[in-house]
């Protein structure tokens, strides 16, 4: 097991699947933990038992669309630990909808918000410190569909090629900065109770776990993960 000892790790829409399975394999790595999603119940919810708040834990919570509300929460995160080593982006969501002429700006805004504009947030409120330490990672979260355009699907796979090419963008930008890298993964389908329930008669055992994509995350993070940067990175399981 790799060791994330006095490690600050941030994560986002921690109280989905895979932000869970991602808390608990950097809790069990020994890192403190900012743990963030938009409702604080929900993170009470998921980890009062396993993560409760403390000296090791800090829950954050609010909208990750919001620019200054983002800010404050970076702001806090640093002055709660002091330091802050690794940000993983998972908040985000998928909808599918009507074909491209058919759907809704609200629609559209919602996607690209939910998936693109909170990794643009969180990543832009947290460089500052991790170029003034001289190191830190960036894990983001893309999409096998992100790949190509998909019917019905358009903001979604528009939103998630953001995540990409904006991980593509801020590993350019700080690859002279030894220390500091910026990836991102791309799940196939992801094993969760909706997504069994949306798809029935699917073969479940072809799908990845969030356990293992929370894996390749810990990996990422760590000093194994150093010469890998600007990667976006396949996990499809055997989907």
């Amino acid at each position: 097991m790799r060791d994330f000892t006095n490690k600050v790790v941030a994560v986002t829409g921690a109280a989905g699947n895979l932000g869970k399975a991602t808390a608990m394999a950097f809790h069990d790595a020994g890192a403190k933990l900012a743990l963030i999603d938009r409702r604080r119940e929900d993170l009470s919810d998921v980890f009062a038992d396993s993560i409760p708040e403390g000296e090791m834990c800090f829950y954050v919570s609010g909208d990750l669309t919001d620019e200054q509300y983002v800010s404050e929460a970076v702001d806090a995160i640093y002055q709660n630990f002091g330091s802050f080593d690794v940000l993983v982006n998972i908040a985000g969501g998928f909808t599918m909808g009507p074909p491209v002429h058919e759907t809704p700006v609200d629609s559209w805004d919602f996607m690209i918000n939910l998936n693109a504009r909170t990794v643009f947030l969180m990543s832009r409120a947290t460089i500052p410190y991790f170029i003034d330490q001289g190191h830190g990672k960036i894990i983001n979260i893309g999409a096998r569909a992100a790949l190509s355009g998909k019917p019905y699907m358009a903001p979604y796979t528009v939103s998630k090629s953001a995540v990409i090419r904006l991980t593509e963008s801020m590993a350019e930008e700080l690859k002279e900065i030894d220390g500091i890298n910026v990836n991102c993964i791309l799940p196939g389908t992801i094993d969760t109770m909706r997504n069994r329930q949306d798809m029935p008669d699917a073969d479940f055992s072809k799908w990845v776990t969030p356990q293992a994509l929370a894996d390749i995350i810990v990996f990422l993070a760590s000093e194994d993960a150093r010469a890998i940067n600007g990667a976006s990175i396949p996990v499809y399981g055997r989907s």
